[in-house]
This record gives structure tokens, C-alpha cells and sequence, in this order.
């Protein structure tokens, strides 16, 4: 069931605008949280934001009411972040090899080490579990995202792509696969054996502007870094790698993309 009302959609494709305007509303921050997922990057993040709210008003009037409403939403969102050129050209096309190197370059010793309870540890934390994604194949990072980190049904993920559910699951399968073993042998959270420390990687990250001097907005909302790394240490291997990327909290967004794309949007012809 949608937690939408139906009367809203129906008005809001019928041309009301205060109805549009809820819906919207309803709808931006999902759109915001799985970009920010697929993008790593908030700045691309509300900029695709903004193209796919348009989108969603725009194909309204093809909403049929066969799936939720929410689903149908994820399946415009997901279609442009797959397909859309400027987000095909802002991919890095990193590896998982690459994305390593860069790591574990500069690491601090432990006398050089950021301060145990610097507020930034959590910025980077966030900043580098939402990267390392992107050392994905995009199919594979939208099912692990859909599936692991929104923890979508996924039943209703594969729907959101278009794919029979025994494919979803090979897709998510085969990706989480990449993303726990790479966690495991990388990152110091999951694996206290592991050469990467957020006290170790801090200090380059914010020399090369990585990470800045302040938490973003994005931020707010988001787990303690020690609450967030006691989790992880109590929790299984390949649970403590989904715990560490669905710990990014709400992803809080940055502006009101509603009043934005409402205002570049003629309402009456949507």
C-alpha cells in the first residue's frame, strides 16, 4: 500500500496544485537518499534530484496505479540514474583495486592519527562507505543499493527494475559479494586487522579536500561514529559491512527541491 493517499495522486493528476505540491513533497527525499546512494557525490546528488522530480511530474498522467505509487517513483528515479548521460559521464569508473590504493596512500601513523572523538571521523566514515560504491558496475550498485541499503522488498526491487526476482537476487548476490569482501580486507570497522583506519585516512582525506573542515548537512541525523563502530564489532562479517552502509542516518537534504522544480514546472500541464 502507498503511504500516499490515493486522493492525492488522483488530484495531483488531475492538475491540482496543492496536491502536486504534497506529492512531491512526499517523494523528494527518497529520490534525494537513493541518488545520493547511487552518485556518492550530494552536490550530483540534488542535481539529478531535481531532473527526476521533474520527470516524475511530467509522467505523471502514465501513473496507473498497478504498483504503489513509491515503487513506480523508484522505477523513474532508477531509469534516469541508469541511463541518463550526465550521470553516465560523471561515473569515475573506479575499481575496487583503485578505490584501495587510494586508501591505504598517506595513512597516518598513530602518532599523526586524527583525535579518537573528532567530529569529522563521521564525515568520513559516510563519505568513504557511500564512495566505495561506486567501484561498482551501476547494475550491480543499484540492486545492492535498492536491496541492502534501502532494504527494499525485493520483490518490489526487482519490479523497480524490470527484472524477474531470481535475476534481483543474482544481481544483489554477486554485488554484496564484492562490497563484503572488499570491506573485510580494507576497512578497519569491519575487520580490526584491516589496514584502513578512519583515524589513519583522516588527515590526507582533508588535505586533499575529500572531506572538508565542518560536517555537511547531509550529515545531520546521521549515527555517532562510536556508536556506529560498536555496532559493528558485535555484529557478524557480513552484516557489519550492511550495518556500515545503511548507517549513513537519513541523508538529510540540502535544499527544498520541491519549491525548486514546482517553480521550472507549469503545474496546469502536468
Amino acid at each position: 500500500m502507498s503511504t500516499i493517499p490515493d486522493i492525492v495522486i488522483q488530484q495531483a493528476k488531475d492538475g491540482d496544485a496543492a496536491a502536486l505540491e504534497t506529492l512531491v513533497r512526499a517523494i523528494q527525499g527518497t529520490v534525494y537518499r537513493l541518488s545520493t546512494r547511487m552518485l556518492a557525490d550530494p552536490l550530483a546528488a540534488e542535481d539529478a534530484t531535481q531532473e527526476i522530480l521533474i520527470r516524475i511530474i511530467t509522467k505523471l498522467s502514465t501513473f496507473a496505479g498497478e504498483s504503489r505509487f513509491e515503487t513506480w517513483a523508484y522505477r523513474v528515479a532508477t531509469n534516469y540514474l541508469l541511463t541518463a548521460r550526465k550521470v553516465i559521464a560523471r561515473d569515475p569508473g573506479l575499481s575496487f583495486r583503485m578505490f584501495s590504493d587510494d586508501l591505504l596512500t598517506g595513512l597516518a601513523d598513530d602518532q599523526n592519527a586524527a583525535p579518537e572523538d573528532h567530529v569529522m571521523l563521521n564525515e568520513l566514515r559516510v563519505r568513504c562507505t557511500m564512495a566505495m560504491l561506486l567501484c561498482l558496475d551501476r547494475n550491480y550498485r543499484v540492486a545492492y543499493v535498492l536491496g541492502d541499503v534501502l532494504e527494499l522488498d525485493q520483490s518490489e526491487a526487482a519490479e523497480i527494475l524490470d527484472i524477474s526476482a531470481a535475476n534481483f537476487r543474482q544481481r544483489l548476490s554477486r554485488a554484496r559479494k564484492l562490497v563484503v569482501d572488499f570491506t573485510s580486507r580494507t576497512c578497519g570497522l569491519a575487520n580490526h586487522a584491516a589496514p584502513c583506519a578512519c583515524v589513519k585516512r583522516l588527515p590526507t582525506a582533508m588535505a586533499q579536500g575529500r572531506v572538508g573542515d565542518a560536517p555537511s548537512v547531509m550529515m545531520q541525523g546521521a549515527p555517532p561514529f562510536d556508536e556506529v563502530r560498536n555496532r559493528a564489532a558485535q555484529l557478524a562479517q557480513d552484516l557489519r559491512v550492511a550495518k556500515l552502509q545503511r548507517a549513513t542516518g537519513p541523508l538529510a537534504l540540502q535544499s527544498d527541491f520541491a519549491l525548486a522544480v514546482l517553480r521550472l514546472v507549469d503545474v496546469s500541464n502536468a
